[in-house]
């Protein structure tokens, strides 16, 4: 695939396994960027948010970008891969390496790791495709990770059947340690909470601005811009938007996250569409202790409410690792 090749795709019957992808813009992230991510999400990230206590935490003076912030503009810059996604099905073994700091120019490269034929749907041949990314910035690698997209095909199914892993088994602990950078934790509100114990968000949200995420972010999905596009027939809310008001939920009830080290995975069970409220419940799966900290592995589910106040079926499945005091 060139680069100046069409932006009518690349359809499912297009990829070959090994393909690297064409890269979109790089990005040089700044003060503005994190305002614009703050005014869609929430995000209450306090070093992210408070140049004075970053610079206290890490001992570095700089301004920090938001730790979702730099994920969503990785994904985006992998979705010249996915303008023809019916879905993105989920994200795999995140690995956050460190931190990002305003004024650092990210790029993303994006390869074909396996192709696995759908079932067709309404007479639409789609199947499974295998990314594995990798981001970087001025300061060195940024973020490892892989993600599955469901992608429409243009002429019919090309017989691709690679055995496709589908969301990855919790890491142990110990691996993601070496990803906890050696903060002065201190400076940061401390948080108890027991293994095993849930606690809901009481503040829902809604999903607004969703197509200027997709925009800020250099997200090509045509389900994201265009509900003719769409087998919902209505324009589909970016799953990463979701699990960015699932983050900034997180930094509400948990305010002392110093960064996220990892995800499990991010599994995208339903659909979102503007306009939809959600509510988020957060459950501490296990906890491991490490240098003037703790790594806290969450399972945060979001779901949809109802005009009633009811709340519905899960649409998000998050499985973070985070570092706080």
């Amino acid at each position: 695939m060139s680069q100046g090749a069409s932006n009518d795709g690349p359809y499912y019957d297009e990829f070959t396994k090994g393909m690297t992808i064409p890269w979109l813009p790089p990005v040089t992230v700044t003060e503005a960027d994190n305002v614009a991510y703050r005014m869609i999400t929430g995000d209450q990230h306090l070093p992210s948010a408070d140049r004075g206590l970053a610079a206290r935490l890490t001992g570095r003076d700089a301004a920090m970008v938001y730790p979702a912030l730099a994920m969503q503009y990785s994904i985006g810059q992998t979705t010249n891969a996915t303008r023809r996604a019916v879905a993105n099905l989920y994200y795999r073994s995140v690995r956050l390496l460190r931190t990002v700091e305003v004024g650092e120019t990210l790029r993303t490269t994006a390869a074909v790791l396996g192709l696995s034929d759908g079932k067709p749907k309404d007479g639409q041949h789609r199947g499974k495709v295998w990314l594995g990314i990798e981001t970087v910035g001025d300061n060195g690698p940024v973020v490892r990770y892989e993600r599955c997209a469901l992608v429409a095909a243009r002429h019919g199914s090309p017989g691709h059947s690679d055995e496709i892993p589908g969301p990855s088994a919790p890491v142990d602990l110990a691996e993601v340690a070496p990803l906890a950078p050696s903060w002065d934790l201190s400076v940061l509100p401390r948080t108890e909470w027991a293994v095993g114990e849930t606690r809901a968000d009481a503040m829902r949200d809604h999903v607004d601005l969703a197509p200027s995420l997709a925009r800020m972010t250099f997200n090509q999905a045509f389900v994201h811009r265009d509900g003719t596009a769409s087998i919902y027939h209505k324009r589909l809310v970016y799953g990463g938007h979701v699990q960015g008001l699932a983050q900034a939920s997180l930094s509400r009830v948990l305010p002392g996250i110093a960064t996220v080290v990892a995800w499990d995975g991010c599994d995208h069970v339903g659909p979102a569409f503007e306009g939809d409220l959600l509510a988020f419940r957060h459950t501490v799966v296990e906890e491991a202790q490490v240098a003037g900290g703790r790594l806290l592995r969450f399972e945060v589910r979001g779901a949809t409410v109802d005009a009633e106040g009811q709340v519905g079926n899960d649409i998000l499945v998050w499985t973070p690792v985070v570092l706080a005091p």
